[in-house]
């Protein structure tokens, strides 16, 4: 007899990061980890922080694909998150319905989780800005979906057109959410120095009164 295959799959291993690494990049904007990544990482600009207040976010990865109109596999991933995790929520950009509301959101930030991710729509405004968990998503509606999977949790995926494997830091604020590869960190880490360097110097030339980029100048 062939048994019907399980409805959610489970990466057996997940990878993370040092603490060191997480610590090196709490508090680093956006557009800094952005530049150190060479120019780009960062998720479709339509992602954007649901609360606005509640925005600024730096924590690990860890991927969940539900699929569009049902959010089993989300549920799934509680189970595997651990304190500091983001749970990163793939739907394929899905728009129908809400993969998350203020309950679920709850459940993952009891569970350790300091932000949720998703490429589809999420609801309950109120109860979210209660939780207090950044809550990154596509858009907003009171649409609700099926608990039914298939799904998978842990596995790479593609995320508002960035990959993103369980493991990658993913750092969020008011301009959108950026994908750290977990390959990558080190090398980040490094450019970011230099990145702090320029962009502290420029600062000080423009406060200075400088009207035009060394680029411009004669």
């Amino acid at each position: 007899m062939i048994e019907d295959a399980p409805k959610i799959r489970i990466a057996k291993e997940l990878r993370r990061p040092r603490p060191e690494q997480m610590a090196a990049l709490r508090g680093v904007p956006t557009g800094f980890v952005v530049d150190a990544l060479g120019g780009s990482g960062g998720l479709d600009y339509r992602i954007k922080p649901v609360v606005s207040e509640q925005a600024a976010f730096c924590g690990v990865a860890l991927t969940c694909d539900a699929g569009p109109a049902d959010n089993l596999a989300v549920f799934a991933a509680l189970r595997l998150l651990q304190p500091g995790d983001v749970l990163a929520a793939a739907t394929g950009g899905h728009s129908g319905c809400a993969v998350a509301g203020d309950l679920l959101l709850g459940m993952a930030r009891n569970c350790g989780a300091v932000a949720f991710v998703t490429d589809g729509c999420v609801r309950d405004i109120p109860g979210l800005r209660e939780v207090g968990l950044p809550c990154f998503a596509l858009g907003v509606t009171p649409n609700s979906p099926a608990r039914e999977g298939p799904g998978t949790v842990g596995f790479p995926l593609v995320l508002a057109g960035a990959a993103i494997a369980t493991g990658d830091i993913l750092v969020g604020d008011q301009d959108g959410v950026v994908v750290v590869p977990f390959e990558r960190i080190d090398e980040v880490l490094v450019r970011l120095d230099a990145v702090r360097t320029a962009e502290a110097e420029l600062e000080a030339k423009v406060k200075a009164g400088l009207r035009l980029p060394p680029f411009l100048e004669p």
